[in-house]
């Protein structure tokens, strides 16, 4: 279980096909506090760390996540959003994440406004995935606000913080990400449709 607000940023300092299966090793400054067999969300999947090195983790992304997920798409030197696991002490911050990915969206239009940037992104409505004005969406691992929802669409609106501390700064019209819909949304929709 995940809250959507980013610890760190991570690079991707390595990728390695293992049959179906992508390996990709992180450089963070919480990779030397994980511990193997953690769950830590990489871009809000949520993933196994298989492996420790020194201020490095590596995690498998298996074909499964890879074909629901953006994962297939990283590179090299490419930032990833993490996040720890929340602690059932603690705020929760952001809105209820568990790490499992819908699906992804395309990037359709990007602008910076007086102060902040406003993103928006169209997805598969066919998949029966909604969002609903002022709902939760968790973008690539992120915990947002959702404004102009639409059937297969909606936008964002990012403060200066959130743009400067998390990989949406490198997100453009094109760009790919992860969506996870809102929990509680799911199950209404799911009964609803019953």
């Amino acid at each position: 279980m995940f809250t959507g607000i980013i610890e760190t940023l991570g690079k991707v300092t390595d990728l390695q096909q293992d049959q179906g299966n992508l390996n990709i090793t992180i450089e963070s400054a919480i990779s030397h506090e994980l511990k193997i067999d953690q769950s830590v969300a990489h871009n809000g999947v949520c993933l196994t760390v298989v492996a420790l090195a020194d201020g490095l983790h590596v995690v498998t992304a298996i074909e499964e996540t890879l074909n629901k997920t953006n994962l297939e798409h990283l590179k090299t030197g490419e930032p990833v959003n993490l996040e720890r696991c929340m602690q059932m002490n603690a705020r929760l911050d952001g809105h209820i994440v568990q790490g499992h990915v819908d699906q992804t969206a395309v990037c359709t239009a990007f602008n910076e406004l007086d102060g902040s940037w406003e993103y928006t992104f169209e997805y598969d409505a066919a998949t029966g995935n909604v969002t609903v004005e002022k709902g939760s969406i968790c973008v690539n691992g992120i915990s947002l606000t959702v404004v102009n929802s639409k059937a297969n669409s909606f936008s964002v609106a990012i403060i200066p913080y959130t743009f400067e501390h998390t990989n949406l700064h490198n997100v453009r019209v094109g760009s790919v990400v992860n969506l996870e819909f809102d929990i509680i949304g799911k199950y209404v929709a799911r009964l609803m449709h019953r």
